[in-house]
């Protein structure tokens, strides 16, 4: 495939451009949102703040017809990306060709948030086969480690180098991605506070525990209420679903409060929590809901074994 070829978007196409500095990343983003925008498509760009202001600053006059978001501030969990950057915006345009870039991996990502990353990339594929879009998501080959390049081309089935596109032998099938990345979460700490709950009754209590354990690590109020919402979510997920008891375990570590929710269920959809339900729905919304309130959601499930950890910042 040559670098002239223009996207007919009659469905996704989903390419990650490998990029070593910042001309090459210009080379690479600035021909794809001039397409965009030439075509009369929307484009949105959601990439971290620096190089966002880079390409803003290439742009010129055409600033004001791109939206540039901060992923570290709204990708920052990655499980909230398709739900209220992605899906959002192609809702928004709904019926359009639309233009995304995309950078959700970025050098300082930490390790219990590249799984999610890598699980995001690959639900992309499935979520939005249909849709009339074209996503570039831009890869740093000399920031990032060979294996993170290496899971860029098994979650993109068009690679772009040097203004050559090709497509990628290494892609592989989305769920068999998401598989590869439910991987089992490190052992809570001993020290963890914990609780043991079994019905709707036991839910206040459960509040209360957090809002405890989250105030004697000194997390804020404002935090403190959604990492309640969230917990109290979960729990709730646990008695609806799997019919408990369920465990709760708070502790921090690496700047963060963490809330893990343990139960005997088991979650069959690998989408659960990032695609947004009809508005005729009146369920669905727990997960969405929790990966909206915090800085990183991380699950771990298998017939007869689910923990849920959310993760929100201290400061």
């Amino acid at each position: 495939m040559g670098e002239g070829r223009v996207l007919q978007m009659t469905s996704l196409a989903h390419e990650a451009l490998m990029y070593r500095d910042a001309p090459s990343y210009l080379d690479g983003c600035l021909p794809f949102i001039d397409r965009g925008l030439q075509s009369g498509a929307p484009v949105l760009v959601a990439v971290p703040k620096a190089n966002g202001e880079l390409l803003r600053r290439e742009l010129g006059t055409r600033d004001d017809q791109v939206r540039i978001l901060d992923m570290t501030i709204d990708g920052r969990n990655p499980g909230r990306i398709i739900p209220a950057v992605l899906h959002a915006f192609i809702e928004e345009h709904r019926g359009q060709p639309v233009h995304i870039i995309g950078e959700p991996v970025w050098p300082t990502r930490t390790a219990a948030e590249y799984p999610a990353c890598m699980q995001h990339e690959a639900m992309i594929n499935s979520v939005f086969d249909d849709a009339r879009a074209s996503i570039l998501c831009a890869y740093h080959v000399h920031d990032l480690e060979p294996e993170v390049l290496a899971d860029a081309a098994r979650t993109h089935p068009v690679l772009v180098n040097a203004g050559q596109r090709q497509d990628s032998r290494a892609y592989t099938p989305p769920r068999a991605v998401m598989e590869l990345f439910n991987r089992p979460l490190p052992v809570p700490p001993p020290h963890a506070a914990l609780m043991v709950f079994d019905n709707v009754d036991d839910l206040l209590e459960l509040r209360n525990f957090v809002e405890k354990a989250a105030r004697d690590i000194g997390l804020v109020y404002d935090r403190s209420v959604d990492l309640q919402v969230a917990a109290n979510e979960l729990a709730t997920n646990t008695i609806r679903h799997s019919g408990g008891p369920g465990v709760a375990r708070v502790w921090a570590d690496d700047g963060h409060i963490i809330c893990d929710v343990s139960d005997g269920g088991h979650i069959p959809d690998p989408l659960a929590g990032r695609v947004p339900p009809p508005l005729s729905s009146e369920s669905g919304r727990g997960l969405l809901l929790v990966n909206y309130l915090c800085d990183l959601v991380r699950i771990y499930t298998t017939p007869g074994a689910t923990s849920v950890r959310v993760y929100v910042r201290l400061s």
